[in-house]
């Protein structure tokens, strides 16, 4: 059942959203070379409490960390540990925060340094340009398929391809409620669009084919043909006049 949401609803989810996006943010400009990722959980745990909020990955369905991070061709879920980030990798970083009941959950993607080539940055903005397009479509009226349309077509025209395993969901007082967000889709499909509707809207781009695999630990997903993914999101609020982003500085 897909519940929507108060106006006093958004303000709350505004606020840990708002803890989330700064709290990544202070995680991004930590990275270097070197750096194990254990340390930015490390770090994101303690801003995350330091902010009276709580991290909501942690201890979910036994996840163990408070951010996950994941590394080139790790999709998403990475487990913080002690591998060491290299100059060039590509860093998925993925984060949710609960603060007065209501949940925030964001995620970004960059390179550490800068990237390896031209194609690899272009993933990176296609990835996050995917996601804008898809948050234009949350529109009140519109279809659920209007968000995966656009995000499935603005990242096949450039040439690469979006998760299918993996989608964006409903968000509020769970991190996971419904409706499941697919990045790919029909117009018109799905459900209508309605003013209280929370969304999670995250595409996970590969450069190469869509299709994934699980590692042992039980938890990091990984391209299967090795190649580079990136994961972009924001938590959104679908108003009369459209959608607002609740996971974004200013």
């Amino acid at each position: 059942m897909v519940e929507l949401k108060s106006a006093r609803d958004k303000e709350k989810m505004q606020r840990a959203g708002l803890i989330v996006a700064e709290v990544l943010q202070i995680l991004k400009k930590a990275v270097k070379p070197r750096m194990m990722t254990k340390d930015l959980d490390h770090i994101a745990d303690f801003e995350i409490r330091d902010r009276g909020a709580v991290p909501v990955f942690k201890g979910y369905h036994g996840y163990p960390a408070s951010v996950c991070v994941s590394v080139n061709h790790e999709v998403v879920h990475g487990i913080p540990g002690s591998r060491r980030l290299k100059e060039h990798d590509l860093v998925s970083l993925d984060l949710g925060a609960v603060l007065d009941s209501f949940v925030g959950d964001a995620a970004l993607s960059f390179f550490v340094g800068g990237p390896p080539d031209e194609t690899a940055q272009l993933l990176l903005e296609v990835t996050e340009d995917s996601l804008y397009k898809g948050i234009e479509m949350a529109q009140p009226g519109g279809h659920l398929g209007d968000i995966s349309y656009a995000i499935q077509q603005y990242v096949e025209s450039h040439g690469f391809s979006v998760i299918r395993d993996y989608v964006g969901h409903g968000i509020g007082h769970q991190m996971h409620e419904d409706p499941q967000v697919p990045n790919y889709g029909s117009p018109g499909r799905g459900i209508l669009l309605k003013p209280g509707l929370a969304l999670a809207i995250e595409p996970m781009v590969n450069q190469g084919d869509y299709e994934v695999d699980v590692l042992d630990d039980g938890w990091t997903v990984v391209t299967r043909d090795g190649s580079l993914s990136a994961h972009f999101e924001h938590t959104i609020f679908i108003t009369e006049s459209g959608p607002e982003i609740l996971t974004r500085i200013g």
